[in-house]
C-alpha cells in the first residue's frame, strides 16, 4: 500500500523532469503500481483510512510523484457537482485540442508533493480533449480513448499532465484576467 511517505516533495528531481512514455502492453510491475496509485486516492478520501495511516486527501496522482518517471497517472474524483465521478487511471495521456476559455479553482491549488500552503491562482483550460490508454484495474484491461474534460475535472487532469512533464503547479501561478470566471462547486464540503 503507499502511503505519504512514497511521495517525493518539492525540490526532488524527478519532479522537474519530463516522464518517459510508458511501454504498451503494460507490464506487470507497471499494473501493480497503477494499481496501488488508484487505492491510495481512494484510502485517501475515506476518513478513516486517511487517519489510520496519515494520508493526505488527494483526487490526482502522478507517478512521478511516487518517484517513478512514466507518463502514468490516475485521478479519483468528482466534478463540481459533486455527484459524477471521474475514475481514471491514464497511460501516456495528452491533450489533443482545448479551450480557448479559461478557469480557475479561486481557493487555489494544493499538491500532495508540495508540503505548504501556497497563495496564488492557475488558470487553466476550461475544457480538454484527451488521448490516452485507460487502464482498468478491476478486469485488468487497456484500451485507447478519448475523453473530454471540463471544469474541475479538466484542471485535476491539467495539474496531474504538468507532473509528466515535469512541472509543479507553483510555476503556473500568475494574475488571473477578471474576465475568467473561476470554477462554480454545486455542493458543499462536509
Amino acid at each position: 500500500m503507499l502511503t505519504m511517505n512514497d511521495v517525493i516533495r518539492e525540490g526532488h528531481p524527478v519532479l522537474t523532469t519530463r516522464a518517459a512514455d510508458v511501454e504498451i502492453p503494460l507490464k506487470a510491475e507497471t499494473k501493480k503500481i497503477l494499481t496501488q496509485m488508484r487505492a491510495f486516492l481512494i484510502h485517501s478520501q475515506n476518513d478513516e483510512m486517511r487517519e489510520k495511516y496519515e494520508l493526505r486527501a488527494g483526487v490526482g496522482l502522478a507517478a512521478p510523484q511516487i518517484n517513478i518517471s512514466k507518463r502514468m497517472c490516475v485521478m479519483y474524483t468528482t466534478d463540481e457537482s459533486g455527484e459524477t465521478l471521474h475514475d481514471y487511471v491514464m497511460v501516456n495521456p495528452k491533450i489533443v485540442s482545448h479551450s480557448v476559455k479559461e478557469t480557475y479553482i479561486d481557493t487555489g491549488e494544493g499538491c500532495l508533493s508540495i508540503d505548504r500552503e501556497v497563495e496564488g491562482l492557475v488558470p487553466r483550460y476550461a475544457k480538454v480533449t484527451v488521448q490516452t490508454h485507460l487502464y482498468d484495474v478491476l478486469k485488468d484491461t487497456l484500451k485507447e480513448a478519448t475523453l473530454t474534460l471540463e471544469g474541475y475535472v479538466a484542471i485535476v487532469f491539467q495539474h496531474e499532465l504538468d507532473h509528466l512533464n515535469g512541472i509543479l503547479f507553483t510555476e503556473r501561478i500568475k494574475p488571473v484576467s477578471p474576465d475568467i470566471q473561476p470554477i462554480q462547486f454545486n455542493y458543499e464540503e462536509e
